[in-house]
């Protein structure tokens, strides 16, 4: 038989090390009995009581492959503390044909084992709720003493002894001061840039943000006052600002809240991240400006050029036309039949390369069937020996050890079938590109960075998850003609809207394209540069460094 080991410990008073104890028993109970261990399924840090426990999922849904017969666990409060769940999966399970096993409780498979193994459940969800109920009467108590009942510690507070809250006099004194520069007119991010410039670290020893100052403002401790569920004690831990400063803070935050959110303004941008100047390589970050007329435009501009850190002459472009130019692009590769057939070829030929070990077990183990069934036709026609007996099992036991390490790699890196990955492909054609959700969704899938010059720009697709960005010196060799890769190359295109737009097929070579026909086998008969389609869409052909201007 084939079976998994499920192997938990729940936050409260258990640690890593009780994982190997258990997976320990668990593998020992195993061989004892025969029984092939396949994988591990381990959550940390989670409790029975729920199931929304992510390794334990993944073992529900795995069982559905079929591929073991059984879920060993150390005990039957490790697999569920509460008997609607693990009658629930249970029963899920032994549709599939696994069974739950308890390596220590010893479980007979008659009539008195279902009523122990019903006693066992509701102890244990027992044992939990009177677990949890101990802990909360003991967290009141610590409350009604106004104690440090654990989570994250505010800044400018350190715990004595007896778990009281005391002031820490190197931290308190940035408080007080941000809460003052916040009264008098400071912005959110002149506070956070206060606190980050004078070290002010968080309760896990990281930079703050800026939530972590909106956070800090709103803390009512602050004042002395401690809370705790229904609990609230004024005066409970020593204050820090006043509460005539704290209320005008509070009222200053509502002022703002309705006010527009500067910091936000960067949702609404979908190119933010992807998007790069051309000729400096920096972010082109999101902007908006009034008119005369009252009118608000929204664009991308160059930082360098923003920041005035270099000498930068990309102009500013339309977010609306820029997002509907990429978004367009991108829907009209996706209607692209030829390009979701290559895409699909290459992420088959992917899983195949980086799971190498399945197609070499499964060629064995058809080797190794052709074998016995040789050998049992040599059998039948009277050829029974001792070397044929042992022989034949020898091949019977390398199958079962194939059969087994199949079974083990489909577990640890499963399939996705050529049918499914293009339908999911294709469900991308149905996207409403007039929703921004729709939009974004488009744009965080396929796109994986945009240069844009005054004239062309130029768009990576991605082709697998964690693709990493392509690198403004790579373009830069791409454009003047060096190859750096067969991931990136490019041809100018056709004017469109004042810009020449340069499609980087980054899915394959032979998906390079670009709007208007290249003519690689023409090239200038001085500079060996290939020649082209002339943009204005007359009959003319041009040399390309001559077109971009490159050199004369």
């Amino acid at each position: 038989m084939t079976a998994v080991i499920y192997a938990r410990y729940s936050s409260d008073n258990q640690r890593e090390e009780s994982i190997e104890g258990q997976i320990r028993e668990c593998t020992a109970f195993a061989e004892k009995n025969g029984v092939t261990i396949l994988r591990h399924y381990i959550d940390r840090a989670f409790s029975a009581k729920t199931d929304n426990r992510p390794e334990f999922q993944n073992m529900i849904k795995d069982s559905g492959k079929h591929l073991f017969d059984m879920v060993i666990v150390w005990k039957l409060d490790r697999f569920a503390r509460n008997r609607y769940d693990s009658a629930r999966y249970k029963a899920l399970l032994k549709k599939n044909g696994v069974k739950v096993v308890s390596a220590t409780e010893i479980i007979s498979e008659g009539a008195e084992g279902i009523i122990l193994e019903s006693v066992l459940e509701g102890y244990a969800e027992y044992y939990s709720a009177d677990l949890s109920e101990k802990v909360i009467r003991g967290m009141t108590e610590n409350a009604l003493k106004a104690k440090y009942n654990g989570g994250a510690l505010p800044i400018g507070y350190t715990i004595d002894s007896e778990r009281h809250f005391q002031i820490d006099p190197l931290t308190a004194p940035f408080i007080t001061e941000a809460f003052q520069q916040y009264d008098e007119g400071a912005t959110m991010t002149d506070i956070l840039d206060y606190l980050n410039g004078k070290g002010v670290k968080n309760s896990r020893g990281l930079p703050l943000n800026y939530n972590s100052v909106q956070h800090l403002l709103k803390n009512r401790r602050y004042i002395g006052e401690y809370t705790y569920h229904d609990i609230v004690i004024p005066d409970g831990i020593p204050a820090i600002v006043s509460k005539d400063v704290f209320d005008r803070v509070q009222n200053r935050l509502l002022e703002n809240k309705k006010a527009p959110a500067r910091h936000k303004a960067e949702d609404d941008y979908l190119l933010t991240t992807k998007l790069f100047c051309g000729y400096c390589g920096a972010y082109l970050c999101g902007e908006s400006g009034t008119s005369r007329t009252g009118n608000v435009h929204h664009y991308y501009k160059c930082v360098s050029v923003k920041k005035k850190r270099a000498e930068c002459h990309k102009k500013p472009v339309k977010k609306d036309w820029i997002e509907d130019l990429v978004v367009n692009e991108t829907m009209k590769m996706l209607n692209d039949d030829n390009v979701i057939e290559a895409i699909v070829s290459m992420l088959m030929d992917l899983q195949d390369r980086e799971n190498a070990n399945l197609p070499m077990y499964e060629q064995q183990l058809r080797e190794t069937e052709t074998a016995i069934q040789n050998m049992l036709n040599a059998i039948q026609q009277g050829i029974l020996t001792k070397s044929t007996k042992s022989r034949l099992e020898e091949l019977e036991n390398a199958k079962e050890d194939l059969e087994t390490k199949i079974s083990c790699e489909k577990l640890a890196k499963p399939r996705v079938g050529e049918e499914f990955l293009t339908f999911w492909l294709k469900r991308f054609r149905k996207l409403d590109v007039r929703q921004k959700q729709h939009r974004k969704m488009l744009i965080d899938t396929f796109i994986n960075s945009i240069f844009l010059f005054d004239d062309k720009m130029v768009i990576t697709f991605n082709y697998r998850e964690g693709t990493t960005v392509i690198v403004f010196a790579d373009l830069q060799a791409a454009l003047a003609g060096r190859k750096v890769g067969s991931d990136l190359d490019c041809l100018t295109a056709p004017r469109r809207r004042g810009l020449r737009i340069v499609r980087d097929g980054i899915f394959m070579p032979s998906l390079i394209h670009s709007v208007a026909p290249a003519f690689p086998h023409k090239v200038h008969g001085l500079c060996g540069a290939p020649i082209f389609a002339s943009p204005c869409g007359s009959p003319r052909f041009a040399c390309k460094p001559i077109a971009n201007r490159g050199f004369a």
